[in-house]
Order: structure tokens, then sequence, then C-alpha cells
């Protein structure tokens, strides 16, 4: 019997859809057509529509620790291709859509559980009456770049559309202080080190204690992420909280206010320095955050225009982008040759051959390895030990969710902990390779489509249920 993505009238659109390729026609249809397709098919649904799984070959076998008798067995040998897929879990969406996704949608729950409270992530609801800003930290200028400023009209004489190239690209290439704009990327992680450092001291000296004093009063929590802009350089988004010393379980002192939060950040960031020494012929620099840093307080229950959903919403966004959003690459670049084929942009090359350039007088900081980040080498996503909850955290709720469903179609305990030791589980798996043939992919990414769609609809449904719930239509 054939199986098919679609019904047999519908093989015309597939075919266009693909486009005129008759390698990916061809091998579409012979994945389609293939006896063990639905059990492919499930195996990537159950990936989420991964774009490059990891493929293993293995088994594992369930006995009964006190009589030898086996009570679950399963082996790869009878899975299509001899292989177990799952999911790569790369948070890049240039990588794989489906996983990015995922990640988006944990750091949503991670941000918010911080900002709303979770009883179920160990954050209580009273965190929303502790004051919480969005804080922004941006590069200083470089040097002149085309944009989009509220009069309409760009330096250069133009009006430019939102989707234009020549955005965030140097006016005069030849004035552009390349060299810093990498060397700043390259330290960003040091100057948010150092911000943390010098907030925690503003906020003392503006209580009137030492910051040791201060630490038995009050905690400063926070979640960031990482955002490329067009021109190429980094800055961070951030939700900066004040807590009782015990964290978010314990009640901020009553000076430990909105206001002062919002001063202290401004003045911590004017503070921060970071000295980068002289190499050669090349110049110490001292490097700076720029000077539009933005702090908005985020409000409860609307009281605020930067809402709490607004907030985790638009950090979740940035925690999947990286420095493609300029035109870079996504991987580790071997020789600049490779950039020739890949029509990188002309700024943006021009950041990558400063990152070789400097590579050799700053050898500690390995420019030219992170030269398809720009110079930036820090983590993306990142929080205070006490903010929330983790992201193994929610990985691992997942996980443990879907074993206990496995456990329960199987007649097993869904104890994972098994405290009896009355279950034995033997496995042995070796990797077998990664990614999809260029049929599989197609597929793939519409398996990904439909998920993605199916979960947006449950969502704003439910969503629709709470506003009529709110207005009463229940009562």
């Amino acid at each position: 019997m054939t199986h098919l993505p679609v019904p047999p009238a519908a093989v015309a659109d597939v075919a266009a859809a693909v486009g005129t390729d008759p390698l990916i026609l061809a091998d579409l249809l012979r994945v389609a057509s293939a006896p063990g397709f639905d059990r492919w098919r499930e195996q990537i649904r159950r990936t989420g529509g991964c774009a490059n799984p990891i493929r293993l070959q293995g088994s594992t076998v369930t006995r009964d620790a006190k009589t030898g008798d086996i009570l679950y067995s399963y082996s790869t040998d009878q899975e299509p291709g001899g292989t177990l897929r799952v999911a790569c879990g790369n948070r890049r969406a240039s990588r794989c859509p489906a996983c990015a996704w995922t990640y988006a949608g944990d750091t949503y729950h991670l941000i918010r559980a911080g900002i709303t409270g979770d009883e179920r992530k160990d954050v209580p609801a009273t965190v929303r009456d502790h004051p919480r800003v969005f804080a922004t930290l941006t590069a200083p200028s470089f040097g002149s770049v085309h944009n989009c400023p509220s009069s309409g009209r760009c330096r250069c004489g133009t009006r430019h559309a939102e989707d234009d190239p020549a955005l965030g690209t140097a006016l005069d290439p030849e004035r552009y202080d390349y060299a810093g704009a990498v060397l700043w990327n390259n330290h960003a992680s040091d100057l948010w080190r150092r911000f943390t450092i010098y907030l925690r001291r503003e906020i003392a000296a503006r209580a009137g204690l030492s910051q040791t004093a201060m630490r038995e009063v009050c905690r400063v929590s926070f979640g960031k992420v990482a955002e490329f802009q067009r021109r190429g350089s980094v800055h961070f988004h951030a939700v900066v909280r004040l807590d009782g010393p015990a964290g978010p379980d314990s009640e901020p002192p009553a000076w430990a206010t909105t206001a002062l939060l919002d001063a202290a950040i401004r003045a911590a960031a004017t503070r921060v320095a970071v000295l980068v020494p002289s190499a050669g012929t090349l110049p110490a620099r001292t490097l700076r955050w720029g000077d539009q840093v933005d702090v908005q307080p985020i409000g409860a229950l609307g009281h605020e225009e930067l809402t709490e959903q607004a907030v985790a919403a638009y950090v979740a966004k940035y925690a999947t982008k990286a420095a493609e959003t300029t035109g870079t690459v996504d991987r580790r670049i071997g020789e600049l040759s490779e950039l020739d084929r890949l029509a990188v942009p002309a700024h943006t090359r021009r950041l990558i051959q400063a990152c070789r350039d400097l590579d050799a007088a700053y050898p500690d900081r390995l420019l030219w390895r992170w030269a398809h980040m720009l110079g930036f080498r820090g983590h993306f996503s990142t929080k205070s030990r006490r903010y929330s909850t983790t992201l193994g955290e929610l990985r691992q709720a997942r996980a443990d969710y879907r074993a206990r469903q496995e456990r329960r179609e199987r007649g097993l305990s869904e104890d994972l902990d098994d405290a009896d030791g009355s279950v034995l589980v033997l496995a042995h798996w070796t990797y077998a390779g990664q990614g999809h043939s260029p049929g599989e992919s197609w597929l793939a990414a519409s398996i990904a489509r439909d998920i993605r769609l199916n979960r947006e609809t449950a969502r704003e449904a439910l969503a629709d249920l709470h506003d009529m719930d709110d207005m009463g239509v229940w009562a």
C-alpha cells in the first residue's frame, strides 16, 4: 500500500511547493511510499518536526528486578532505516525552526515565571508586588549608519523601507570603526558582568547601606537576553527585580522601589568601563555602554503600559536569534574565501574581516573563532540563580511527562523514581548520524508547521475562554 502525506489529487500541489527540483520531488515520493512511512512520520511528530534530528541505534529492556521477567523491550531494528530519531535541540531558528520554537517557549515561561510568579516553578505570585523593570543596554556608536529616524528620512537623504538591506550599514565604511565594533561585541559579556556588580553597589548606596548590609535585606535578580542590532552590535534586554534576602519568597524592604531601581540601573550603566590594552600598533581602548539606556516599569494587571506578557514574549522572541539577522553565517568560518559563495553583505563582511585582522593581536579573545558572531562569545540567554526556574528543569519536566505517558501505555508504574527497585532498565545506544534527506526535510517542515498551527490555535482558543470568563460571560 502506498502512503502519501497528502491526497493523490494534491500531488501536483506538492510538486509546486517543493519547486522544480526533481531530486527533492523524487525523494519525497520515495519516503511517502515506503512501508515504514507512518512510523517515520510518528517519529518526526514526536521530535516536533525537527529539521536536523539525531539518529540513534540501540535497544532497551525493562525487567522485573526480582524474577528477571521482561516487562518491556524495544529495539531500533524494526524502525524505518533501523534508527530512532530524536530532536537536535538547537536554539537557533536558522538551524532548526521547530526546536528553536520549543526553546523560545521555554524561555517565555522562564521569564514570565520571574515576573508573575508560578508555584509550579517555585516562584510565588507575590513577586508581582516586587519592583520590576525591563531594561535595555546598548552599544555606543562606531560611526553613522543608515536608519529610519522619526523624521522618516535617513541622513543619506533616503526614506528607507523597513526591509531595506541598507539599514544598519555604514554611511561611510572608510570611517566606520569596525575594530571597535567587534572588540565591543567581544567584551560585551564583561560589560554586563561589571554592570551587575555596579548595580548592587548603586542600590546599596541609595539605600544608605554597605553592600554587606544590603545583602542581608535585599537581593537583585535578573533574566537577560542578547540581541543583535542591524549594524552588527549586540545589546541586552533584561528583566531586573528586587527581592527580599531569601529571593522571590521574601518581601523586599520598603526602600526598594521601582524609582530607586531605575536610577541605580542608569547610574551603574554610566560607571561601567572595560579597558582593552594596547597591542602592537593598536592603541588601548576603554569600552562603555552606549548613551541609550532604557528602563521601563513592568505593569501588574495592566497598570503599566508594558505588560508582563509582552515582556516575556519580547525576550523569548530574541532567545532563538543570533548574528544571522545581520546577514552573517550561523556556523564557524574556516577561511574568508567562504564568504564569497555565501553572499555575505559588505558591512557584515568588514566586521568579520576585523575579527580576522585583530585575532593575532588579542589571541586570548578568540576573535576569529567567533567571527561568525561578529566577535560576540557570550551566552545569549542568562539569569541570576534565584530569578526563576531553569531551562534544564523545564526540559526535564517535559521529558518526565513523556516518560510517564510511555510507562502508562506499557502498563508499568508511572513512578519514575522507582524507589523500591522493582524494575531494572538496561539500555544501549549508539550514534548513527544526523539530518534528513531532501524529501524528508520538506515533509518534516510540513509537520512542524502543522504542529505549530495546532498549538497556536489551541492557545488562542484558551485565551478567548479566559477573556470571556473575565467578562463574566459564564457567571
